[in-house]
This record gives structure tokens, sequence and C-alpha cells, in this order.
């Protein structure tokens, strides 16, 4: 039954009932009105209201939550759905919500996908013209400090040095941020090679990195090793230079014939309820492209842990 049908036959049901009762031999009204009479006016006066409010508060509850749901959704973290209950409009209504709902991720996941690959096709760009330019620059500037310091009297000799050390440092820097960018272990040696790569990166005096790596997992395609590597990079970035943490932890595992999952810990200092920036943010959309389920968990005496399942395509697929 409609909405508007099913509050009107209710409502009707009590103004009849209490025309009724008007009619009736119960109830009678003098002029004026005796103290007796008001108080069972009133007390019918209420009793109808209390009938409507529970009336309406059933009839309306299930749009209620559906107003809770549509308050809660966030296509960046897929999965949320509305529950459907009774039947009729209310019932419709929440299922056509579930649709767009469906539909509004799958076309978030295929255009962060878009933005995703024109990001990587940039990161391959900008990697290739720091090594190919700026560090073959760097290089000759090197060779030619060499040479002058060979040249150059004693007193110099010293400063000349100093220079093509700092030249050296600065080409050393251009290197690590173009193998930040382009991965090139990933494409050569893969997933594992590049995760063990990656703590090495990170392991400095103040900060401990360890690794438990699967070597059984299975084949799991460029794209999904690609977003992988990158949302572990990220999250150990967040941990080094955001959290303050002393130890990272690395791990990735399959935990199920068809899921592989990723999890980064640290003992940094947490979230500590500040809102997500654009690193996290761009974890969930790369978490989005593949249908994987992010979720971060946060204690400041525990620090922060970031863990990444990820659903492989079934034998056959495409």
């Amino acid at each position: 039954m409609p909405l508007f049908w099913r509050m009107f036959l209710l409502n009707a049901v009590v103004l009849v009932l209490a025309t009724g009762l008007l009619m009736g031999p119960w109830v009678t009204v003098s002029s004026p009105v005796l103290p007796r009479e008001a108080l069972v006016l009133c007390g019918g006066l209420v009793a109808l209201l209390v009938a409507n409010a529970l009336l309406f508060r059933a009839g309306l509850a299930p749009l209620r939550r559906l107003t809770k749901a549509m308050a809660e959704a966030n296509p960046s973290k897929p999965g949320q759905r509305a529950r459907v209950t009774g039947h009729g409009e209310l019932a419709e209504l929440t299922e056509t919500f579930n649709v767009m709902l469906e539909r509004l991720e799958a076309e978030r996941a295929a255009s962060s996908g878009r933005a995703l690959s024109a990001q990587e096709a940039e990161r391959r760009r900008v990697a290739r013209e720091l090594h190919d330019e700026v560090g073959q620059t760097l290089t000759a500037v090197i060779l030619q400090f060499k040479t002058l310091a060979d040249r150059a009297p004693a007193p110099l000799r010293e400063d000349v040095v100093t220079a093509q050390e700092t030249v050296r440092d600065s080409l050393d820097e251009v290197r690590r941020i173009a193998r930040r960018l382009r991965p090139g272990v990933l494409e050569d040696l893969g997933l594992l090679s590049a995760l063990r790569a990656l703590t090495t990166e990170f392991s400095t005096p103040g900060v401990t990195v360890s690794h438990r790596l699967d070597g059984s997992l299975p084949s799991l395609g460029a794209e999904t090793e690609l977003v992988l590597y990158r949302v572990a990079q990220e999250a150990m970035t967040n941990a080094a230079r955001h959290a303050g943490a002393s130890r990272i932890d690395l791990a990735l595992r399959s935990v199920e014939p068809r899921i592989v999952e990723l999890v980064v810990g640290d003992d940094g200092r947490g979230l500590r309820g500040t809102e997500e920036g654009a690193g996290i943010q761009g974890m969930r959309e790369r978490a989005l492209r593949l249908g994987a389920a992010l979720t971060l968990t946060s204690d400041d005496a525990e620090g922060t842990t970031v863990r990444l399942r990820v659903p492989l395509p079934t034998e056959g697929a495409a």
C-alpha cells in the first residue's frame, strides 16, 4: 500500500472511532461544559495524539533509517548499503538508493582508475626527465668539479671538493626521488623485491623496519602489484615522517584462497582524531580501483595499522 493511503487510512480509523463515540450515548457534552465532560474530552484528545504519534513513528521508521544511511554514505568507502525493510514505496525507495550507490561506486572506481593511470604516466615522465636530464647534468658537474679539484691550488682544493660532494648528494637525492616516482625495481624484479627495497629505503638509524613477505602468493597482475606498492609506500611515509614512529612492520600474505592482505603497522603517535589527508584519500582511491577494502585503526599507545585486503579475480575471469 502506498505511504499516502497507509497514513490516510490510519488517521481515518482514529477519527471514525472518535466520531462514533461522540455520536453514541457514551459521551455527551453540555453547554457550558461540565468538568467531568471536559476531562473526558481532554483524555480523548490525548489518546488521539498518542495514537497518531505511535502510528506515524512506526510508519516513518524506514524513512528515518534511509535518511541515516544517506547521511553516512561515502563513495570512497564502498559496500555501505541501507537495510531494506517492509514493503511498498519506502522499500522501493531504499532499493533505488542502494542501486544508486552501486552506480556511484562503479563510476567513481572507473574515474579514479583513469585519474590514477594518468598520474602514474606523469610520474614516469617526470622520473625519466629527472634521471635523463637533471641526473646527467649533475653527473657532468661532478666530473667538472673533479677536474677543477685536480687543477686547483691547495687553498681552493678543499672548497672545490666540498662543492663536489654537495652536488653528489644532490644527485643521490634526485635519483631517490626518481625511484619513488617510478619504482623500476617493481617493473623489473616484481612486488616482493620492490617491497624489500622499500623497507631498506625507510630503514634509518632512528627507524627500524621489518618485513614478512609471503613468497607463495598467486599471480597478482601489474595493476594490483602497483596498488599494493603505492599503499605500502604511502603508509610507511606517513609513519616515518608524520607519526614519528621508531618501528614499522610490513606484512604481505594470502589470507584466503583469493584474497591478499597487506598490513603496515607502526608505533607512532596515531591519528588522534585528525582528518584524513591527501595521502590517506589517495590510498582509498587506489583501493577503490581494485574493489579492495582499506581499514585504518589507530591507538595512541600502539600507533596506526593500515590494512588492505585485495580480492583477486577468479581463475578464468577477464
